[in-house]
């Protein structure tokens, strides 16, 4: 469906046709107009209009109703197709919420097709709106935008994901005893997936911030891009650089379960041996023989309980210097 259709001059909003023929009318009538068409997952026949009137790529357009794609930059001719994911993170809880925007920019009109949970572009658009002298560049800038609020999303959920994980490592080498495997493995899920959202975008941007892409080309556009493409350089390095804090996390985690497991083996054969004492001496007297010469004696039970216990006492003396108790 249509979410939003606007027509722009010289940095302001002109109108807000309702339908494409309309938005295709306005911009018939002066050079200097362009049209931001906002779709949010049409149907086949609404995207095909939307290519007719605006003279998109079939190829391009299957790839935007069909999405899925991974993050690229193509040229079509006059006009550029963008795809990108959008990644959020509602809570630590939860998993990671993929989307995809598809951008379609030509000289007078920018198209998106929004896919899945993608982010409202709204919030976009109406900062752009506010921006006039950025907004005056034309469709480069509505793409520079668009960009750019994709990846402040893309910050949040970094800045997410290293807080899980400083409270993960701190769990991992706190005193007590805790089991973290099941969740520094679900954040490094969370790594991967957000590598194969944003690691392709870094050099897919490269063509925009040099200013080598023809269908936007332009000089006091092209630092945007390029400051775009170095925050997503950043942040790919930096979710690397957690995902291998995790593996050492997780590689740390499960050495110490072995040594408390270690421990506990310890603890358990040392006080099955001091137990084997007593049991020993109590299976020897037990077995109730007529010719033993200390079951007549008067002292016998209590002497027999005395040497247990001397036993008992040294034994746990020597595995208590020995760290097994």
């Amino acid at each position: 469906m249509i979410v939003d259709c606007g027509i722009y001059r010289a940095g302001h909003r002109i109108g807000s046709p309702s339908d494409i023929d309309a938005a295709v009318e306005e911009l018939g009538a002066r050079e200097d107009t362009f049209c931001w068409l906002g779709l949010k997952e049409p149907s086949e026949d609404e995207l095909n209009d939307a290519a007719r009137a605006f003279g998109l790529h079939p190829l391009a357009v299957e790839d935007a109703f069909k999405a899925h794609q991974r993050p690229k930059v193509e040229v079509y001719g006059e006009v550029l197709f963008v795809a990108l994911k959008t990644v959020t993170w509602p809570s630590v809880s939860s998993a990671l919420r993929i989307g995809e925007i598809n951008i379609f920019v030509g000289r007078r009109f920018v198209v998106t097709v929004r896919h899945g949970e993608s982010l409202d572009l709204q919030e976009a658009r109406h900062k752009l709106e506010h921006r006039t002298s950025l907004l005056g560049h034309g469709p480069a800038a509505v793409l520079y935008a668009i960009c750019d609020q994709v990846v402040d999303r893309y910050a949040d959920v970094v800045d997410q994901l290293d807080s899980a994980v400083d409270d993960i490592e701190q769990s991992v080498f706190s005193s007590e005893r805790t089991s973290d495997a099941e969740a520094t493995y679900r954040l490094k899920r969370h790594a991967v997936a957000f590598r194969k959202a944003v690691r392709p975008l870094s050099g897919e941007l490269a063509p925009l911030a040099a200013g080598r892409v023809e269908a936007i080309k332009d000089a006091k556009v092209t630092p945007f891009f390029r400051n775009v493409a170095d925050h997503v350089l950043r942040l790919s390095e930096q979710v690397d650089s957690l995902d291998d804090l995790l593996s050492s996390v997780l590689s740390a985690h499960l050495a110490r379960v072995g040594v408390q497991q270690n421990d506990d083996m310890r603890r358990i054969s040392a006080w099955v041996a001091i137990a084997a004492v007593p049991t020993l001496l109590a299976g020897i007297y037990g077995m109730n023989f007529r010719n033993m010469p200390e079951l007549n004696w008067t002292w016998g039970y209590f002497g027999l309980l005395g040497i247990m216990t001397v036993f008992c006492l040294l034994l746990y003396r020597g595995f208590k210097r020995a760290g097994w108790l």
